[in-house]
């Protein structure tokens, strides 16, 4: 199993506590009850219950850890002490056995509760080194093209044909909208990473924003072949996040694909979803990497690529708050990034 099936697997849990703690109880009392019948070892019992409270406390809040510490001292009590089948919770013993139970509860949340703070401070701060690495790599090039291309058109100006000065011009906007596109994405991931991200919906045409964000590609329009079917209800989207989204989904396609070979996008509906397909023809994406190129700052070919690394989390990210997916898809040839928006039931 990868790492980041791991962390995916990790976050999923998280995210449904009820059924981590319920599966978990079930599993601890089937063992337990093998354990009691096989050894007859109360105490064995007694350290599976506890450990289940551990568990639960590191993977979940300290209100279920204490639930499961009432659960487990209850439980000890009812099957697994004499009388069996009895509830007795008023003897010194028993008294002391919850007592015991509620004091792991106490210690493993707050132990699990300075492991998060201790891990998010962390993250924070490898965010801020590689934002900081990022910024001093990447905004150094198209600074310098830019400052470079300019100082020549001054200096050269009277010398220059009208054809290489504008060719000189054109080179420098083209490194401006890098650089601002650039700047937008850091400016989106640290928002993202911060939960810091704010906006408001309205009505929108899918199409419409497709078609504005396949326009600012002036010079690859050619390249990219669009194929929509003909009636699609409006969604309720932030239009210029998602555009955003779109734009570094397709920017990265049209990176990786050979310049003779076309970008196909596609719209089209799916039961409840808009999809939006984007294919390219290049040389795919590794099945190892499918979870990882949407990784904050991973890049598939470092030494190649020259990316910064943040168009896809941040289209990720973007699609995540609108409750859409993007996910990269198996084809026969290059790769498939799909982003799917929810339709909602007005405009179903």
């Amino acid at each position: 199993m990868t790492f980041a099936n791991t962390v995916s697997i990790n976050q999923f849990w998280r995210s449904h506590p009820a059924l981590f703690t319920a599966i978990l109880l079930v599993i601890v009392l089937i063992t337990s009850y093998f354990i009691d019948v096989f050894s007859g070892s109360a105490i064995a019992v007694l350290l599976i219950l506890q450990l289940a409270v551990v568990a639960v406390a590191l993977q979940c809040n300290a209100n279920y850890a204490y639930f499961v510490a009432v659960f487990g001292a209850v439980s000890f009590n009812f099957l697994f002490t004499a009388p069996r089948y009895s509830l007795q919770m008023f003897n010194i013993e028993d008294i002391v056995n919850l007592s015991v139970f509620l004091l792991v509860a106490l210690t493993s949340s707050k132990l699990a509760e300075h492991y998060r703070r201790q891990q998010h401070a962390l993250e924070q701060a490898q965010l801020r080194n590689s934002i900081l690495l990022s910024v001093s790599h990447d905004l150094r090039t198209p600074l310098a093209t830019i400052i470079g291309t300019l100082t020549t058109l001054k200096e050269y100006q009277a010398k220059l044909n009208p054809e290489q000065t504008e060719e000189l011009i054109d080179s420098a906007a083209a490194e401006s909208h890098r650089l601002h596109q650039y700047i937008e994405n850091l400016l989106q991931a640290t928002k993202l990473q911060h939960g810091a991200l704010k906006f408001s919906l309205d009505e929108a045409n899918l199409r419409e924003v497709l078609q504005r964000t396949i326009a600012r590609f002036q010079t690859e329009q050619p390249r990219i072949k669009i194929h929509t079917e003909p009636e699609l209800p409006p969604l309720m989207i932030c239009s210029s996040l998602i555009e955003q989204a779109i734009f570094n989904v397709l920017d990265n396609a049209l990176h990786y694909s050979p310049t003779n070979q076309p970008v196909i996008v596609s719209l089209y509906r799916h039961q409840d979803m808009l999809r939006i397909d984007i294919q390219d023809l290049g040389q795919g994406i590794a099945p190892s990497q499918k979870e990882a190129i949407f990784d904050l700052f991973y890049r598939q070919h470092p030494s190649t690529d020259g990316g910064a690394g943040l168009g896809l989390p941040v289209a990720k990210g973007i699609i995540t708050a609108h409750n859409g997916r993007i996910s990269a898809e198996n084809v026969a040839q290059g790769s498939l990034i799909r982003i799917a928006l929810p339709i909602t039931k007005e405009s179903a």
